[in-house]
C-alpha cells in the first residue's frame, strides 16, 4: 500500500523527531520507523470502520421511522440496509477485522457523536437518491454505489470525519490521497473475502529492505554523512540549515551509498518532491542542487555503486 516516497517520509519524521531525543540507537529509530508503517496500515482499517459506524445509524433512523404516531410511506418501507447489507458486514465480520476493532479500540476512537451528525447531515444531502435507494430492491451494485458517495461524502465534506481520524492518526496528513484511494478500492471489491486485508498490508522489500534498511544506516553513519556533505555546504554551516533540509540531504547521500537498485536521478527527484513539502519555498532548488554535487563528488571517488535498474540515470 506505501509508495516508497510515503516510506521516505515516515524515515525523515523519525529522524525528526530523534533530533529532540538524546542517545537514539538504531534499534530505537527502527522501533519507531516500523510503528509508523504500522500505523498507517491501522489508519486505512479505521477510515473503512468509521465508515461503517455512519452507516450503522440506520438502524436507529429505522427505530424512529417506526416509532412515529403518523409514520409517512417512506418511513414505513425503510430499512437498515445501508448497514445490513452483505458487502458492509463482510468487512466487519472478518476475524481480522474484529480483532484489529478491538486491540486498536477503533470504537472508543470513533465516539459516539459523529457518526450520528454525518449520517443526518448525509441524508440530507443525498435525500433523493437515498430515498430511491430505500425503496428499490438494491442489487450489490446498488449497495457499492450507495457507500462510495456516503465514503466520498464523508471525506470531501465532513470535517467532522477527518478531525476524528486526524485526532487518533496525526499520519493522516500525509496519507489521506493513499488510504482514500485504497478505501475506495475496498469498497468497490464488497463484499470481501476474508484475507482481503493482506493485500493492503506494507510490502515487505519496501519495508523492511529499503525503509529499515535505509533507517539503520542513517543511524549508524552519520559522521560518515556529515562529512560528506559538509564540503559541498560553500558559505553554509551545518547548524545553520533547517533540520528538515539536513535531513534530507543525509537521506539522499545515504541511498547513493546504499540503494544500488535506485537510480540517483530518482533519489534527487523524491527529496525534492519531498522539500517542497515539507520544508522551506527555497529548499527545493537547495536541496537540489546539494545533492547533485554530492553524486558526483561520490561518483569521482568511486563510492556510488549501482546495478539493475539504478544505472539508469
Amino acid at each position: 500500500m506505501l509508495s516508497r516516497r510515503n516510506i521516505r517520509i515516515k524515515v525523515m519524521q523519525v529522524l525528526y523527531a530523534a533530533t529532540a531525543e538524546d542517545n537514539l540507537k538504531a534499534k530505537d529509530l527502527v522501533k519507531n520507523y516500523h510503528a509508523k508503517i504500522d500505523g498507517a496500515f491501522e489508519l486505512l482499517l479505521f477510515n473503512i470502520f468509521l465508515l461503517t459506524k455512519v452507516a450503522e445509524v440506520a438502524k436507529e433512523d429505522e427505530k424512529k421511522r417506526k416509532s412515529k404516531h403518523l409514520p409517512s410511506k417512506f418511513d414505513k418501507a425503510f430499512t437498515p440496509k445501508l448497514f445490513e447489507n452483505e458487502l458492509l458486514q463482510s468487512f466487519l465480520n472478518t476475524p481480522y477485522i474484529q480483532k484489529v476493532i478491538k486491540k486498536a479500540e477503533f470504537v472508543e476512537k470513533a465516539g459516539d457523536d459523529m457518526a450520528p451528525i454525518i449520517y443526518k447531515k448525509f441524508s440530507a444531502a443525498h435525500s433523493n437518491s437515498y430515498e430511491e435507494y430505500i425503496l428499490t430492491n438494491s442489487s450489490e451494485e446498488d449497495h457499492r454505489d450507495m457507500l462510495l458517495a456516503l465514503y466520498k461524502f464523508c471525506v470531501r465534506e465532513s470535517e467532522l470525519f477527518i478531525e476524528t481520524m486526524w485526532a487518533h492518526y496525526p499520519s493522516w496528513i500525509d496519507d489521506d490521497s493513499l488510504i482514500i484511494g485504497a478505501s475506495k478500492k475496498i469498497i468497490k471489491a464488497m463484499p470481501l473475502n476474508e484475507d482481503f486485508y493482506k493485500e493492503y498490508l506494507p510490502d515487505d522489500d519496501a519495508v523492511n529492505v529499503f525503509g529499515e534498511g535505509l533507517t539503520k544506516f542513517l543511524a549508524n553513519n552519520d559522521a560518515r554523512l556529515l562529512q560528506t556533505i559538509g564540503p559541498e555546504l560553500q558559505n553554509w554551516e551545518s547548524d545553520r540549515l533547517a533540520t528538515v533540509d539536513m535531513i534530507l540531504l543525509k537521506m539522499g547521500t545515504a541511498e547513493f551509498l546504499d540503494c544500488p537498485t535506485i537510480p540517483a536521478k530518482v533519489t534527487m527527484n523524491e527529496y525534492v518532491e519531498i522539500a517542497k513539502a515539507y520544508s522551506t519555498d527555497r529548499s527545493k532548488e537547495f536541496i537540489n542542487g546539494l545533492l547533485d554535487r554530492v553524486y558526483k563528488v561520490l561518483t569521482k571517488n568511486e563510492l556510488v555503486k549501482k546495478e539493475g535498474r539504478g544505472l539508469i540515470d
